[in-house]
């Protein structure tokens, strides 16, 4: 068994007692926190650094998805884990991009909440049973958009060009670099921009950083 520091945010104090008693069945796991709202969850985060920070998803003056995001910049070991009533492979996507390692349904928390966090605890990831359905589709979606060279989704030929431009490289010098023509350079370039509908060179470099293409 695992020793593990637990922080709970809940606007539903109702609710939040249910998850309070429920961890407390487990003697090796103490609740360090409390929080009624995403605000107080990031102040109590960073005051006890909590192993496990359990939140909702829509709590009032800070969302938990925003709570996630503060938290996990600050205390990357902290293990997170979402609380939500919604089925969505989106919020899935946003809920991971946020550092968050788990997605659990309200109505499987009485019968999942500790094996949840026992994942987390183990440094694995943690899905209710319908939404790692969801991700699963997901993955076999955008396998399959990969293949398909007007899906919006970039090759690894593009992407590659996208890093380049990112790193203010020339038409000319991606060429040289990747053994292409300058013609050739820029049909990728224009499609890169057609298929996720960039209006200028500034966008592809936001692109390119928000998605680990290129550091900032």
């Amino acid at each position: 068994m695992s020793n593990a520091r637990i922080l709970i945010a809940d606007d539903h104090a109702l609710f939040r007692r249910g998850l309070v008693a429920a961890v407390g069945e487990r003697p090796e796991w103490i609740i360090v926190a409390e929080a009624a709202n995403g605000r107080e969850a990031v102040q109590m985060a960073t005051e006890h650094a909590p192993d496990i920070a359990i939140l909702d998803l829509t709590m009032p003056e800070l969302n938990g998805l925003d709570a996630a995001r503060q938290i996990h910049a600050t205390l990357p070991t902290t293990r997170i884990l979402i609380l939500t009533a919604h089925e969505s492979e989106q919020l899935v996507r946003e809920v991971l991009d946020a550092g968050a390692l788990g997605y659990l349904l309200k109505s499987d928390a009485g019968r999942a909440l500790m094996e949840a966090i026992e994942s987390l605890l183990q440094g694995r990831p943690f899905f209710s049973s319908t939404v790692g359905r969801l991700v699963l589709e997901g993955y076999r979606r955008s396998g399959a958009a990969a293949a398909d060279p007007d899906s919006g989704t970039l090759s690894p030929r593009e992407r590659h060009v996208v890093q380049l431009l990112a790193e203010g490289k020339s038409n000319k010098e991606i060429a040289r670099s990747l053994d292409l023509s300058v013609k050739t350079v820029e049909t990728h370039r224009n499609n890169i921009m057609r298929k996720m509908a960039f209006g200028s060179l500034a966008e592809l470099v936001r692109y390119a950083i928000r998605n680990k293409i290129v550091s900032d």
